[in-house]
């Protein structure tokens, strides 16, 4: 199983802390942001992973290249953004024709991969893509979902005013290469693709800390709460 990790994002709304850093590499209990995703997918047999990159790109590369996961890390440059589905096509040859892992970098998770693969390698066999799902404190900042009983997606609703439940998007995702082979020019995952898809994406929820570290308060928030994971390690 590969990943494509989506780091190529601004990370406007956590200024001035992105001025000099790009996103991907904020400090979260002093380690950047990325290497939490790098360990937990190497760890879960998840390899290699392409980073995409843009925003400050040349701190990407240098960290991921002089780094421990350097030799796991394919680095993809985009001059210009392509959008979450945009990197995935473009991208498509990477994951060889198989199965693959769609992760947006700025979150802070403590989610288990291992639990998300299983899921998909046994989710119905209507669905073509298996999504990371949590409940957040703020519902309607997130992309909500609806589902059945079986766990597969009836709703989605990016960001409502008036949330009609509190189950929310995780954005990390194990797409089927049916889903890979179907898209053509969609630009982003969440409003182009997801929509068309509904029926056909099954669940997997975790209840274990999943963090957009794209706000000062989910920073702030994922910095504390990842300081007390790293306290209980043994």
């Amino acid at each position: 199983m590969k990943a494509i990790l989506l780091a190529a994002g601004l990370g406007t709304r956590l200024r001035p802390l992105t001025d000099l850093t790009p996103k991907c590499l904020v400090p979260i209990d002093g380690r950047p942001l990325m290497d939490y995703w790098l360990e937990a997918l190497l760890a879960a047999g998840v390899e290699p992973v392409l980073v995409n990159c843009h925003y400050l790109a040349d701190k990407v590369v240098q960290h991921i290249s002089y780094g421990p996961f350097a030799s796991s890390v394919v680095i993809t440059h985009e001059r210009i953004l392509l959008g979450t589905a945009g990197t995935l096509i473009a991208n498509r040859a990477f994951l060889g024709g198989n199965d693959g892992m769609l992760i947006h970098a700025d979150n802070y998770s403590e989610a288990s991969i291992s639990g998300l693969l299983d899921a998909h390698f046994h989710r119905p066999s209507r669905c073509t893509l298996t999504m990371l799902t949590f409940r957040p404190p703020t519902p309607g900042s997130c992309g909500i979902v609806e589902i059945d009983a079986d766990g597969v997606v009836i709703g989605y609703v990016e960001k409502p005013q008036r949330p009609k439940t509190n189950l929310a998007n995780g954005a990390v995702y194990v797409v089927s290469n049916e889903l890979v082979g179907s898209l053509s020019e969609e630009r982003d995952f969440s409003t182009e693709v997801l929509p068309k898809k509904i029926g056909r994406i099954y669940t997997h929820e975790t209840r274990s800390v999943h963090i957009d570290v794209g706000t000062p308060r989910g920073f702030s928030d994922a910095n504390r709460l990842a300081r007390h994971h790293n306290e209980m390690k043994p």
